[in-house]
């Protein structure tokens, strides 16, 4: 049998099809048009974009498919919009994507008060999880929607509810389901906030009666698995001025906190974080990308801990969902946008998906990046800090510097075994109000490190790995 037409296939340039891009009108306005979400489903994988906000058309924008042989379709469901969420909802068979049901023959159906809501999360009901999903919004709407009738019911302003104020911009990313509790990020993060050195950035929480702030900065997704044997930790993934942040919930510890570096900056700002994803690749293996890294990080804890979290690459690329579909790692891409032209250098608002396979990610830039447990942060005697990660890089120093009149010591503690139990490694000192560096030795290598110091102050602590 002779080879297949050459012609027949269709272009791919390193793991790119142009004739997949999807692309925005010019007029009246260019705005964006990124990739929310991917979903294999009904033989076909789904995927949905967003324009920047709904006042800018976007017209083109919307609801798409991709068959077998590489075809793509607008389906004729599909509305304009501001989009990322999607869930399966077991008992009903049905994919939640945007504002649209999507049954596993490929039928849609519109939730048609909810078109004009940014939605960016789909999470399952607390008290009727078979007959009922709950919906986030980007503006902080919160509600629930019958699975059958797809009624709407607005439950919540989530701005009023986790008290954020009045200056702010809300920017909510995410949303998932388990253990009792809806939990809720909000990555609100604007120049001012550096300095002030926090933000209306929220994670929080609800017992279906009250919610709770869990913590007051930057957090851009929250996702786990819904039950069994492989893992039943909620991992809330964000950031402060210090590093990214890494929070883990399971019901024998509550919530904990680890921090990882971060690679790039140009990821910090509420509108630069599209959209930091945890996501199952292969069967039961998970990747996080979070800060300009890829992460392997196991679904399952061990001694109520996590650990074996592997950084994979650096990279730049601007990655809104990931999957697996037909034996190939997929990427939703937001490549264009010129947002009402605010950069003259960029033109017709398109994006694209990237195809390739899990282990590609491995060739991309070598793990490198920065961050820390403290950041002008206040400190206690003796107490010690978040564990940062520090495996899987090749060269590591860390730099300490605080504003105590004597000179200060600081123990760095490794967590050699990864189930939270730490080890003096060494003692750095500081000269009063100065500061010291300190380069770990080749091939020294821990799951976790934390840092105390023996006295009182505003101190702060960089790691730096290349």
């Amino acid at each position: 049998m002779p080879p297949p037409s050459s012609a027949a296939a269709p272009m791919n340039i390193s793991g790119v099809i142009p004739t997949l891009a999807v692309k925005a009108k010019h007029h009246p306005a260019r705005s964006e048009t990124g990739i929310g979400a991917l979903m294999p489903w009904a033989d076909r994988l789904w995927f949905v974009t967003y324009v920047a906000h709904t006042r800018l058309t976007g017209d083109g924008t919307g609801l798409f498919y991709v068959d077998d042989a590489m075809r793509l379709t607008k389906h004729r469901a599909s509305v304009v919009g501001t989009y990322a969420n999607r869930m399966i909802h077991a008992e009903s068979s049905q994919l939640f994507m945007g504002p649209h049901a999507i049954d596993t023959k490929g039928r849609v159906r519109t939730i048609e008060p909810l078109v004009d809501v940014r939605l960016t999360a789909t999470c399952r009901h607390l008290s009727d999880p078979a007959g009922k999903v709950y919906m986030v919004g980007m503006e902080g709407e919160f509600a629930e929607v019958d699975v059958r009738t797809l009624e709407v019911r607005m439950l919540a302003d989530l701005k009023k509810e986790l008290a954020m104020g009045g200056r702010c911009c809300p920017h909510f990313k995410d949303g998932y389901t388990a253990h009792g509790r809806v939990v809720v990020a909000n990555n609100s993060y604007y120049a001012g906030d550096f300095l002030r050195g926090h933000s209306d950035g929220r994670l929080a929480e609800w017992d279906g009666k009250q919610w709770r702030v869990l913590e007051r900065t930057q957090f851009n997704t929250v996702s786990g698995r819904l039950a069994g044997d492989l893992g039943q930790a909620i991992f809330a993934v964000g950031q402060d001025r210090a590093s990214m942040m890494l929070k883990v919930f399971l019901p024998a510890t509550g919530w904990v906190t680890y921090r990882l570096p971060r690679a790039t900056h140009t990821q910090d700002h509420a509108y630069t974080t599209e959209w930091p994803r945890l996501r199952e690749i292969e069967s039961e293996r998970w990747m996080l990308n979070a800060g300009g890294l890829f992460y392997e990080l196991p679904s399952m804890t061990y001694a109520n801990r996590v650990w074996g979290v592997r950084p994979v690459c650096s990279h730049l690329r601007i990655v809104g969902d990931f999957c697996s579909w037909n034996g190939m790692l997929v990427m939703a891409g937001d490549q264009t946008t010129p947002i009402g032209d605010s950069n003259a250098y960029v033109g017709q608002p398109q994006a694209n998906l990237w195809f390739g396979k899990s282990d590609d990610l491995w060739q991309w830039g070598k793990p490198e990046g920065w961050g820390g447990p403290w950041w002008d942060s206040e400190v206690a005697a003796g107490a010690p800090s978040d564990p940062f990660l520090i495996y899987g890089f090749e060269h590591k120093c860390m730099h300490v510097s605080h504003d105590a009149a004597r000179p200060l010591t600081v123990t760095v503690e490794a967590d050699f075994r990864g189930d939270g139990r730490f080890c003096p490694v060494c003692s750095i000192a500081v000269p009063a109000g100065g500061a010291a560096t300190h380069v770990f030795p080749d091939g020294f290598s821990a799951h976790w490190v934390r840092l105390a110091a023996d006295s009182a102050c505003t101190a702060t602590a960089q790691f730096f790995f290349t």
